[in-house]
């Protein structure tokens, strides 16, 4: 099976709504006026495709982007520039396959010379237990952790130093 990683648009949303629907509650929902929205702002939006089908996304915000939640604004409190992961989502049938390396590669390679560190988060309520082990595994380390949602989520907060060169 071949991967290949595409820059997203607007002709994707739909399917891009739909995998990502596939994956609440480890992902948020979010409506298509969101995801537009949180693509006219990212640094790097891409999917991954094999031949015929969407295999998964990746949306990253820079630390400039006007954006509500509570756990974008946990890095932009404490760190002047970084990449931030809003999500990555990879459809049940391609998982374990490599396509979230492949995405995250892609992603070191295009933000490594413009920031220092990618964030993200991962939930430990409701647990993900495979995306902190993924996350790690890519060299993502805990700094904090958070709830919201009045206690139904926490989520551990990840950084990912990032060499230039």
């Amino acid at each position: 099976m071949t991967i290949r990683i595409a820059t997203a648009g607007p002709a994707d949303y739909p399917a891009v709504l739909e995998l990502n629907e596939g994956a609440v509650p480890n992902v948020n929902s979010i409506s298509e006026s969101t995801l537009k929205n949180l693509d006219e702002q990212s640094r790097f939006f891409c999917l991954a495709r094999d031949s015929a089908n969407l295999a998964g996304f990746l949306l990253a915000l820079p630390e400039s982007a006007s954006y509500d939640s509570p756990n974008f604004r946990y890095f932009k409190d404490r760190y002047p520039r970084f990449t931030y992961v809003d999500r990555i989502v990879v459809s049940e049938d391609h998982r374990r396959r490599g396509v979230g390396r492949k995405l995250y590669s892609a992603l070191f390679e295009e933000v490594r010379h413009s920031t220092p560190m990618v964030t993200c988060e991962v939930n430990l309520i409701p647990p993900n237990p495979d995306s902190l082990q993924f996350h790690e595994n890519l060299g993502f380390r805990e700094v904090g952790q958070q709830e919201s949602e009045r206690g139904s989520k926490r989520v551990s907060l990840l950084i990912c130093p990032l060499q230039s060169g």
